[in-house]
């Protein structure tokens, strides 16, 4: 996994590696590692317009330090200086000696010089601010995101948070290159970070708390069937979903938990009959107490909310085995949180959307989903998955997956259901939870990124790209 890091123990590590350096040889480098992702992307080299945006700070110094290596490569820069007075004095006398040139942001020069760059490089602010700009900064960060240029940020894009990834009206880059470690913000704030690429600079932060999956990873959490295995020690989740009223929603499900190649799926609910006929190999029942034995339940999806539906439910939350709660099971569980309540101890999976998050825990702060998804687990006792661009799954002991795979197009009526298959597939095979729900989630981004791919329309779509990484 790929570990993330608070502005705190960046800040550490970082104290910990400039020791003794008097010749700014860590900012220079800092510097290279943007000059080099610009040189890399941008054709032709000499002639072409950069723009430094330069604030006081050492993101300033590293900016105008790229500056200088792009201005040797031929390129015609210039620097728009937020306070002339406060810029690094050393970045800004490298600048000017490469041939380079600065204005003041005051300058009547400076709307022009940013509509017309073709890259424009972001050193406003760094780790020690926190949003909202002020407003001078704020209209400049406009001026620059309706400019078509490639925008490079430095360490972090201006105007999001360091560490919760917040802000409205950021700058927002295609690529941002940041130093020492990948911060928390730039896994949670996806649309404004762009492409994102870390240069360690020679340090090492510590004690993450906060991680992304990669596809190598989610191919280790995945057991191979073993030799001696048969259908039951691959795993058996069962599905309680879909209703008269919603009779897709059970099949999406059932259809994602068959896709994630479990021993068997068992079925329970309204749609038996018609969720046979599209999966013969499925077992299915009218109720969950005459289904059979299973080592996972899902329920939620299409279900319904009525008295009958809250009887399944509380049969499924009896469970000792794991649970996982999505759609009208969170509906249900809002009004009656005794229920998860009752569940410490054992293994319990929410996956609300934004909305659904709301009503389960209406105290938190929606905007911040980092901080907000943390303090959900730990007061439930549960595994919680908030939906949305950057899927967040919390485990009880303040860990955090952020899931990177997917795209727009898994925004559609029905996705959520397939991932409940998924994850209940992964929780019956053994899967621990938090693991499970992470794979799960990495899992359904890539079969949304193949679906959009192949131009594929619909959550139905979802099923046959599910796929193992490595397979």
């Amino acid at each position: 996994m790929i570990g993330a890091y608070s502005v705190r123990q960046i800040r550490a590590a970082e104290a910990l590696a400039l020791q003794g350096d008097r010749d700014d040889a860590v900012m220079k480098r800092a510097a290279y590692a943007v000059a080099a992702v610009v040189l890399d992307r941008v054709e032709p080299v000499v002639g072409a317009r950069v723009v430094l945006l330069v604030g006081p700070g050492n993101n300033g110094g590293d900016a105008l330090f790229a500056g200088a290596v792009l201005r040797r490569r031929g390129m015609s820069v210039t620097a728009v200086l937020l306070d002339p007075d406060r810029a690094h004095p050393s970045g800004l006398r490298a600048l000017t000696r490469s041939g380079g040139r600065a204005v003041p942001m005051s300058d009547p020069s400076v709307d022009d010089l940013i509509a017309s760059a073709q890259v424009l490089i972001d050193g406003l602010l760094g780790l020690a601010a926190s949003p909202p700009m002020r407003p001078p900064m704020a209209a400049l960060v406009r001026k620059a995101n309706a400019a078509r240029a490639f925008k490079v940020a430095v360490d972090l894009p201006t105007g999001i948070d360091p560490d919760s990834g917040r802000g409205d009206g950021s700058f927002v880059a295609d690529v941002t290159v940041t130093f020492g470690g990948m911060k928390t913000s730039l896994l949670v704030a996806a649309s404004a970070a762009g492409e994102v690429t870390v240069d360690d600079l020679g340090f090492e932060p510590a004690g993450a708390h906060t991680f992304t999956l990669t596809d190598l990873d989610v191919r280790a959490l995945l057991p191979d069937p073993r030799p001696d295995g048969d259908k039951f020690t691959q795993g058996v989740p069962g599905i309680v979903a879909g209703s008269r009223q919603y009779p897709g929603a059970a099949m999406l499900c059932v259809g994602g938990a068959v896709s994630t190649r479990p021993g068997m799926v068992r079925y329970a609910g309204p749609q038996a009959q018609a969720v046979v006929n599209r999966w013969p190999e499925v077992v299915a029942a009218d109720d969950p107490a005459e289904a059979g034995a299973v080592q996972a339940w899902v329920a939620g999806p299409g279900m319904g909310t009525d008295e009958g539906s809250q009887a399944l439910l509380r049969h499924v939350m009896a469970f000792d085995g794991p649970v996982l709660v999505d759609a009208d099971g969170l509906t249900m569980l809002a009004r009656t949180m005794s229920q998860l309540e009752a569940r410490r101890g054992r293994v319990t999976v929410l996956t609300p959307h934004g909305r659904e998050f709301a009503r389960l825990f209406p105290d938190l702060d929606p905007s911040d989903r980092l901080a907000s998804v943390r303090a959900a687990a730990a007061r439930s006792g549960a595994i919680v998955l908030l939906k949305g661009s950057r899927t967040l799954v919390a485990d009880p002991d303040g860990r955090v997956a952020v899931n990177t795979t997917g795209t727009s197009w898994l925004a559609s009526a029905g996705s959520g259901d397939v991932l409940s298959g998924i994850i209940g597939s992964l929780l019956a095979a053994g899967v621990p939870a938090w693991q499970a729900a992470a794979a799960g989630a990495h899992l359904h981004g890539r079969a949304g990124e193949r679906a959009a791919a192949d131009r594929a329309v619909g959550a139905t779509e979802l099923w046959s790209r599910i796929r193992v990484p490595g397979f």
